[in-house]
Order: C-alpha cells, then sequence, then structure tokens
C-alpha cells in the first residue's frame, strides 16, 4: 500500500532546526518526489543529508496543469511507491501546492502521513495575541484599490461580530499598499498583527492597534507577511 508524507520545509534559509529529523526518515522511505519547485527541494534535502542521492528518486513538479499532474501521480500510487509532496517553504496543501495531489491519494485509500514542521499562519497566530479558538485564514486579498477596502472592511465587521481572528497575505511587493489600505480603512481600535520574515534571524511578529501602527509603519517590501487581524 502506498503511503504518501506531506513534507514540511524551511520558511527560511538556512533555518534546518525548525525541521524535525523524522522528516527525513520518512523522505528516505520514498521512491517519488512531487515538487513545488525541485531546485529548491534538492538543496532542501541535501542540506538536511549530504550522503542522501538525489538523483534515485523519480521528480515530478507540482505546477498548474493539474490533470498531467494527477495522471503521473496516480500512476505512482498504482505503481505501490511511496512518494513525497514538497512545499518550496512550510507546509504541504496549507496555503500551498499539494491538496489536489492528497486529494486524490485520499480517493484511492492511500495512507497519507502529514509530517511536523513550520507553518507561517500558525506560528504568526500563536505569536499574535489574538483568538485561536475561532480564526479563518483568508489568502490573497483582492488586488482592485475598491475590492481590497470593501473586502477589508467585511472582514472587519465579520470578526467583531464573531470574535474571531482573520489571517491573509500578500505578494511581498504589494505588502507595503495592502498595510496601507489596512491603515487607512480600519478602525484605529482593531488590533493589527504585522508577522514578517517568521523563524529568520530578521523575524518580527508585533500586534498593536491600528492607530498606533500608523506613527510605526514598517518597511514591508519584498518580504513574507503574514496580516493578522481582530476587530
Amino acid at each position: 500500500m502506498t503511503t504518501i508524507y506531506l513534507v514540511p520545509c524551511m520558511l527560511a534559509d538556512d533555518v534546518l532546526e525548525t525541521i524535525p529529523a523524522y522528516v527525513l526518515d520518512a523522505v528516505k522511505k520514498c521512491q517519488v518526489i512531487f515538487a513545488e519547485n525541485e531546485r529548491t527541494a534538492r538543496r532542501f534535502l541535501k542540506a538536511m543529508d549530504k550522503s542522501i542521492v538525489i538523483d534515485d528518486f523519480e521528480w515530478f513538479a507540482i505546477h498548474k496543469a493539474e490533470e498531467e499532474q494527477l495522471k503521473h501521480f496516480r500512476q505512482k500510487i498504482k505503481e505501490q511507491k511511496n512518494i513525497a509532496i514538497i512545499s518550496e517553504a512550510g507546509c504541504p496543501g496549507v496555503a500551498d501546492p499539494g491538496q489536489v495531489l492528497v486529494a486524490a491519494a485520499q480517493e484511492m485509500k492511500c495512507t497519507i502521513k502529514p509530517l511536523v514542521g513550520p507553518s507561517s499562519i500558525l506560528l504568526a497566530l500563536m505569536a499574535s495575541g489574538m483568538n485561536g479558538q475561532q480564526f479563518e485564514f483568508i489568502g490573497y486579498l483582492p488586488i482592485d484599490n475598491a475590492a481590497r477596502i470593501k473586502k477589508l472592511k467585511e472582514l472587519e465587521t465579520s470578526s467583531a461580530k464573531n470574535n474571531s481572528t482573520k489571517i491573509f497575505i500578500e505578494t511581498p511587493y504589494r505588502n507595503n499598499q495592502l498595510l496601507e489600505s489596512i491603515l487607512q480603512n480600519c478602525n484605529g481600535n482593531t488590533r493589527l498583527c504585522v508577522a514578517s520574515n517568521i523563524t529568520a534571524l530578521n523575524e518580527q511578529i508585533i500586534t498593536m492597534r491600528i492607530s498606533d501602527w500608523k506613527t510605526k509603519k514598517p518597511e514591508l517590501h519584498k518580504q513574507p507577511v503574514i496580516f493578522l487581524l481582530q476587530a
């Protein structure tokens, strides 16, 4: 019976201590790897164990051609080969590719083994001081300015009504614009957590009210950031 291992990857370069040792043991049980970024995944595995023979694995990319990807994936399951799914950073299937493959594996009655590792969403929530009992991950907000403002107001209203934390992200080169939208359009008493460079040496996870952020705006351009909002 095929086992599918969901392999977490480092959030920041050279922070191997965030990956438990048993992850490498699991990878060594596999014959096939589906990776979001093959070059990154190869470097990651070599960093964990220089003796690992990377080319002993069959490699497939996780890409947008889902039907072709699924065809290969299902074939390797039929061949009863163990498969590792590796994201470029973080955990497969959680704000990262992989869920389509996992859904197929569930349909084919495979054993699914999610492995412990860093999730920027959960780490940010843990450190935010916001409600960890009720929270929602939104993903990306609209790019259009008017639509983004409308969405922010909806999230703020929902947060206040349900006492919930709203978590969202942005493409790194648009972080500053999103922060400006939040500061201009949300209530001054609403709390905002800005969590940047999680697990890296320059990690910062800071929660303040919107009114306080207006006087201490950080520079977030091209940095990995998680935003958390609670009204």
